[in-house]
């Protein structure tokens, strides 16, 4: 094995180090959201599923998710629902596109971590103010 492959192998090993701990991060902040929005945390683990939840909890249909299978459509599709969570956390359109949308792994860490509260579905005009947009199972 020579220097620049033994090279390359560190810089891989320590990636994939990084990009996993990143990716537990944002498991365990979105786990956080979503126990605050009285969904079950678990549903952050769940690919395709999480984002239906989420769905739920801004007050989308759960059919938006294919929305994000739609080049192009998806990045408007994810900075409506980041717009939505942030007024669902009754958080500023600000705090939706740069917290959530751009900066999305710090934004849901405030969001689970932080003071914020669970107003309800911002994007359901038909939802009234509970707390837990009618859940109450917490877990």
């Amino acid at each position: 094995m020579d220097s620049s492959s033994s090279g390359l192998a560190a810089f891989l090993v320590v990636y994939f180090i990084v990009m996993f701990a990143v990716m537990v991060i944002g498991i365990v902040a979105a786990w956080k959201v979503y126990a605050k929005a009285g969904r079950h945390g678990w549903a952050a683990l769940i690919p395709f599923y999480n984002i239906y939840v989420l769905m739920e909890v801004v007050g989308r249909p759960g059919w938006w998710l294919i929305l994000y299978f739609i080049p192009i459509v998806n990045i408007v599709i994810s900075l409506i629902v980041s717009l939505d969570l942030a007024h669902s956390f009754a958080k500023s359109t600000a705090f939706g596109v740069v917290g959530l949308w751009l900066f999305s792994l710090i934004g849901w860490l405030m969001l689970g971590f932080g003071s914020a509260r669970y107003v309800g579905p911002a994007a359901s005009h038909s939802a009234g103010p509970t707390p837990a947009g009618g859940h109450t199972a917490v877990y």
